[in-house]
């Protein structure tokens, strides 16, 4: 296997990039339209924090659980959102005692385990993306204008839409959730770094990387099927927050 084939790392970077921007615009714009609706910071946050809790409840749910999983005690839990001092939106936390790097990124990894595994059930399972992509293999554009169409005939489609939604975007890791991420990957580029100038380069080409390539495939099918959830409605969340504006007179800035 040539390392030109490893295309699993350049979708999923690919996806993951696309995606985050989404979100994060996703995310500035409906805070926005809730701003100009409200005209209240405070009632803005937590109109924003409910529209996600589904989200929000999983995220912090897979970081109890998976601490208590690795025997790593856990102490305040919360749901309400709060303001940081640097201007971002925390929608809820879960405190944990500090332990080896191993265990704080798994913890810290768990709502993406979690949420990306739901993402990808009610993509594939419940919104039909996966019939969407055969119809277009099998007819075309026409073929997927038609499957396009039928998709929100399905039953209970705006349900599992607004799940998807608000799973993915809130599966991601925050910054905290990450600290351990660093001194984890580290130690294994360094293992990694290790094997190769010990000879065994071509055996790990060989047969872990195939394994490695499927799941970063994986991931970034879930990356894409985020990306279109959150794309549909960013054009017209968008359009909404601009009609808002001419109407009130009033613009958000940074906008």
């Amino acid at each position: 296997m040539s390392w030109l084939a490893f295309d699993g790392l350049l979708w999923f970077l690919g996806c993951l990039a696309a995606f985050v921007v989404a979100q994060r615009r996703l995310h500035r714009e409906l805070q926005a339209v809730f701003l100009l609706l409200t005209r209240h910071p405070a009632v803005t946050v937590g109109v924003f924090s409910l529209l996600l809790f589904p989200g929000v409840l999983l995220h912090e749910l897979s970081h109890y659980l998976m601490a208590r999983l690795l025997g790593v005690r856990t102490g305040r839990f919360s749901l309400l959102p709060a303001v940081l001092a640097d201007g971002t939106v925390r929608l809820g936390y879960v405190e944990t005692a500090q332990v080896d790097f191993g265990r704080d990124a798994l913890i810290g990894m768990a709502p993406l385990l979690t949420g990306g595994a739901l993402t990808a059930y009610l993509g594939i399972e419940r919104l039909g993306f996966l019939q969407l992509a055969e119809s277009f293999s099998r007819g075309g554009l026409s073929g997927f204008w038609q499957g396009l169409v039928a998709l929100p005939q399905q039953s209970d489609f705006w349900l599992w839409f607004y799940l998807t939604l608000a799973i993915s975007s809130t599966m991601l890791p925050s910054a905290s959730d990450r600290r351990g991420w660093l001194p984890l990957g580290l130690t294994v580029g360094g293992l990694v770094a290790l094997a190769v100038v010990a000879g065994a380069g071509p055996w790990m080409l060989e047969n872990l990387a195939p394994g490695l390539n499927q799941l970063l495939r994986a991931l970034a099918v879930v990356l894409a099927i985020s990306l279109v959830v959150h794309g549909v409605l960013l054009v017209p969340v968008w359009a909404l927050r601009r009609l808002i504006e001419r109407l009130t007179g009033m613009r958000v800035q940074g906008l």
